[in-house]
């Protein structure tokens, strides 16, 4: 699921950072900048987000793992994803982690200070610190015209050595990511379908157990 929330996110939140040089570990690409700050600037005029994505996963051999469909919303600091068989969503306040197979959700604060991948770290300066990029030039993928955007980990500890971003150009949208993971893994994520002015309530982000008959609920936030 962590892989999961990764690409997620990335995918409608990651240029809406302030991407800027740090020459104490290196120098960024301003022609990446410039592709990234125009995609920022259409991220925040988004009202409320819900796409459709396809993630695909495969493993040091270049073989298939699986494929799954879900949906992403977010609204602010709020954001629910929808993938088969779990579920997660965040109020700003608490998240809850839903997993099917066991009819079971895990309750949770939201806390700023631990350096996990979330919305609301993705809404500040967090990846402007932790990565470095570079435009690689350009692509094609199901016939767009794509700038490919390579991000280096500054952290050698992280699990994956680099992520793609592949931008519309024609749209300044994010189209798809690849996450390569040190293992050899690689997932990569596809929007098929994205919508910046969704009117999302703000129930979208609440957990209703009513609508879980029988959930068993793990609260830690005691």
């Amino acid at each position: 699921m962590k892989h999961i929330i990764i690409a997620c996110l990335c995918m409608v939140s990651f240029a809406s950072v302030s991407f800027s040089q740090n020459n104490s570990i290196g120098k960024n690409d301003p022609d990446a900048k410039k592709i990234l700050d125009q995609v920022s600037t259409k991220v925040k005029s988004y009202k409320g987000v819900e796409a459709a994505f396809t993630l695909s996963v495969t493993d040091a051999k270049g073989k298939l793992q699986g494929t799954k469909k879900g949906n992403l919303y977010l609204k602010g600091m709020q954001y629910r994803i929808s993938i088969t068989g779990q579920e997660i969503f965040c109020d700003g306040k608490n998240t809850w982690t839903y997993d099917k197979s066991t009819n079971e959700v895990t309750i949770a604060k939201v806390d700023p200070s631990v350096k996990t991948i979330t919305p609301e770290k993705f809404f500040t300066n967090f990846y402007d610190k932790d990565f470095l990029y570079k435009l690689n030039g350009n692509v094609t993928q199901a016939g767009k015209n794509l700038a490919e955007i390579e991000l280096t980990p500054i952290d050698k500890t992280k699990t994956f050595y680099k992520v793609y971003l592949y931008i519309d150009k024609k749209t300044n949208t994010m189209y798809s990511l690849k996450s390569l993971e040190k293992n050899g893994t690689k997932y990569t994520l596809t929007i098929n379908k994205l919508n910046g002015n969704s009117s999302l309530n703000d129930t979208t982000f609440v957990f209703d157990k009513s609508k879980y008959p029988g959930v068993d609920e793990v609260d830690l936030r005691n």
